[in-house]
């Protein structure tokens, strides 16, 4: 008999606002938690599989940005799109703190309060796209514009 996956925080979130998604588990490892493991256990093109970071403006405080797994945050482009002067990333050890969440575990959604979020422009491109659910070794398949209009984000190019 297979194992009912547990819900997580997000996924309730998304199952109450009537939006759907699959939740895929794959195996992580605590030492590799990089979006190339996760891309690579699900059998998915690095592309289509985003990781969301938390970073601190200097005018607007924390903001999030969800990014193809093989891009990095152009810093430059996030602070002129969210009207920042300077952005940067938040110290690892401040992110539970700050989101609820944990490194490799990050989600969009159900942080501990709502941060304008930004998402890089090719999340478009695909018809689903894959973010963590909110634990290490579960990742939500989602339509990017259901989760982009359900978390309020904005989009522009935000990544290199």
């Amino acid at each position: 008999m297979a194992k009912k996956l547990e819900k997580t925080n997000a996924a309730r979130l998304l199952d109450k606002a009537g939006i759907s998604y699959r939740l895929i588990p794959y195996e992580f490892d605590e030492n590799d938690l990089a979006a190339q493991h996760v891309a690579e256990s699900l059998g998915q093109p690095i592309e289509q599989v985003f990781k969301t970071l938390v970073l601190h403006g200097d005018k607007t405080g924390h903001i999030v940005c969800v990014v193809p797994g093989n891009a990095e945050v152009d810093l430059k482009a996030l602070a002129k799109a969210s009207s920042n002067k300077k952005v940067e990333m938040i110290a690892m050890k401040d992110l539970l703190a700050v989101t609820g969440y944990i490194r490799g575990g990050c989600s969009p959604i159900g942080m501990k309060k709502r941060f304008p979020t930004w998402f890089h422009s090719s999340a478009l491109d695909f018809d689903t796209i894959y973010v963590s659910a909110g634990v290490r070794g579960l990742q939500l398949e989602i339509s990017p514009s259901d989760l982009i209009s359900f978390v309020g984000a904005s989009v522009a190019d935000v990544a290199s």
